[in-house]
């Protein structure tokens, strides 16, 4: 392994820093003048004072979006490349136990910062939670998909159909449907939709004929998913037919701890957007950094029977496509899927981590209009409440 000299950017002398200087914070050794840096070393005694590699680092704990995955890529990129710990950072990657109550967790103490979808920021600012916004770093295509043997070719076919979807029954899969059909011209009983919850399998439930279509459906995943299974998937924007286009990946966390770890927070962002900057420049490296962390993360929680077991029926799994060219074929296709989705992920990351007051007031109109928030709350509810731009800009 190659020497690192921890001086952020600056070009200092690997050897340490007690060999050259006399002891400073926290000694009990008594100098004279003699003793004390010549004027010729203090320049660079300062510069020590000031790196941040001698400082304890600030720990944040941030909650990802249900589970690892390529779409948490620079977060994952800027941990293992160090750009964290240079900005003086000890941030844990966490799966929250209830990522629909992540704020909770923050009020709680077992974390400091948690992703969500600006979808999900605005109603949860609308029901009252002490949620605030604050980088957005993925961008996704969201939308409806459906499959070749659905017979439906524009928008006004969904009329009446059944829906796929988190959250079922509730209104939200309903509600994006809806606004489509009525963007086509068409016009539809909201009451007539089939409801189905299949969570987050959504080309499962297509598969399987258990609904029509699937809606909160993320294009670098599910559709991507469908085409390499052969499965003629067909896809409609929510930006192109009046949905606001909320499949965005934000961090939040709560006005108090934004408050408390402003600094810290805003080189959280820094660090992330320079992991995005080399992920765009070398795609390649990117997906091996990604691969290592996974792996290490497995290798990591192998400790819980759970983990274990899941080890135990990969070492398996990888020992029969060794004899068994069915199960080898299966993992080459997977392998396949793989890289597909890491290569569509790509595109979805942005170099802007801001968003605007006009969007967040379109999306909650939105929300407000379709019944997935009170009318009464969400008209009174101000962008600057739940979304800052103060640590991004």
């Amino acid at each position: 392994s190659r020497r690192v000299c921890l001086r952020r950017r600056r070009r200092l002398p690997c050897a340490s820093p007690i060999s050259r200087f006399p002891p400073l914070v926290g000694s009990t050794q008594t100098l004279s003048l003699e003793e004390m840096p010549t004027a010729a070393f203090l320049p660079s005694l300062l510069l020590l004072l000031a790196d941040r590699s001698y400082a304890t680092p600030t720990t944040i704990k941030l909650g990802l979006e249900w589970f690892l995955n390529p779409d948490h890529l620079p977060l994952v990129v800027a941990l293992r490349e160090g750009y964290f710990a240079e900005a003086g950072l000890d941030v844990q990657l966490l799966e929250p136990a209830d990522h629909w109550e992540a704020e909770e967790e923050i009020l709680a103490g077992r974390l400091d910062v948690a992703v969500t979808e600006t979808l999900h920021l605005a109603q949860d600012a609308a029901r009252g939670k002490p949620v605030i916004g604050f980088s957005r770093f993925l961008h996704t295509d969201g939308g409806v998909l459906f499959l070749g043997s659905s017979n439906i070719s524009r928008p006004s076919d969904m009329c009446g159909r059944t829906i796929s979807y988190p959250g079922s029954p509730g209104i939200g899969g309903p509600a994006i449907v809806q606004t489509m059909v009525e963007a086509d011209g068409g016009s539809c009983d909201i009451a007539s939709y089939g409801k189905h919850n299949g969570g987050f399998y959504h080309v499962k439930a297509l598969q399987d004929k258990a609904a029509a279509v699937a809606t909160l459906v993320f294009y670098n995943f599910e559709v991507i998913e469908a085409q390499q299974m052969g499965l003629r998937p067909g896809f409609f924007s929510l930006k192109e037919w009046g949905v606001p286009d909320f499949c965005q990946l934000v961090l939040f966390t709560t006005p108090q701890r934004l408050q408390a770890l402003r600094p810290q927070l805003r080189q959280l962002v820094l660090a992330m957007r320079r992991a995005t900057g080399l992920i765009k420049r070398e795609p390649a490296r990117a997906a091996r950094i990604y691969e290592q962390h996974v792996k290490g993360s497995a290798a990591a929680a192998g400790t819980t029977n759970r983990s274990a077991l899941a080890k135990v029926g990969a070492a398996l799994s990888g020992a029969a496509a060794m004899v068994n060219p069915v199960a080898a074929m299966r993992r080459r296709k997977e392998r396949k899927l793989e890289a597909a989705i890491f290569d569509a992920t790509l595109a979805a990351l942005p170099n802007d981590n801001s968003l605007s007051g006009a969007y967040f007031q379109g999306l909650m109109a939105w929300l407000v209009k379709t019944g997935q928030v009170d009318a009464q709350v969400g008209p009174e509810l101000l962008p600057e409440g739940y979304w800052t731009n103060d640590i991004a800009l």
